[in-house]
C-alpha cells in the first residue's frame, strides 16, 4: 500500500496518475504508480520533470526480477497503487513462460528497471 505522506503526481491534460513525489531528506524522489523509483532526490520541480518526461511509459518496458537469486526479464501484467503483477518473458527462466508473480507495493528490491551490474 503506498504511504499516506506521498503525494500524487497526476498529468494536467487529464488527471491520469503518473506516479507520486516521495519525500527524502530536502528534496523529493519521483516513483512510480507501484513506488519504484524513477529518480534520486531533487527539487519538487525536477521530481515532477521526471514523471512528465517518462509519463506511463514505464508500464510498458521490461523490467528484471529477482527469482529466487537469479535475474529475469519480465512485463508487468497489473499496475496499481494496491498491487503489482508481473509475468516471466525471458527464455531463460526454467519455469513457465508466462508465470505470474505478485508483488507487494510499494516494490522492493526483487524487482528493477536494468539489470544490477
Amino acid at each position: 500500500m503506498i504511504p499516506a505522506e506521498w503525494s500524487n503526481y497526476r498529468r494536467d491534460e487529464d488527471g491520469e496518475l503518473l506516479g507520486y513525489l516521495v519525500p527524502r531528506g530536502d528534496g523529493f524522489v519521483p516513483v512510480t504508480v507501484f513506488g519504484y523509483p524513477l529518480a534520486g532526490p531533487s527539487t519538487i520541480s525536477d521530481a515532477e520533470r521526471v514523471l512528465d518526461s517518462m509519463g506511463l511509459g514505464y508500464l510498458a518496458d521490461d523490467w528484471f526480477l529477482d527469482v529466487d537469486g537469479s535475474w529475469f526479464r519480465v512485463r508487468l501484467s497489473e499496475a496499481s497503487p494496491e498491487l503489482l503483477r508481473v509475468a516471466i518473458v525471458d527464455y531463460g527462466f526454467t519455469g513457465e513462460i508466462g508465470k505470474r508473480f505478485e508483488l507487494s507495493v510499494p516494490v522492493d528490491g526483487r524487482l528493477r528497471m536494468d539489470l544490477p551490474s
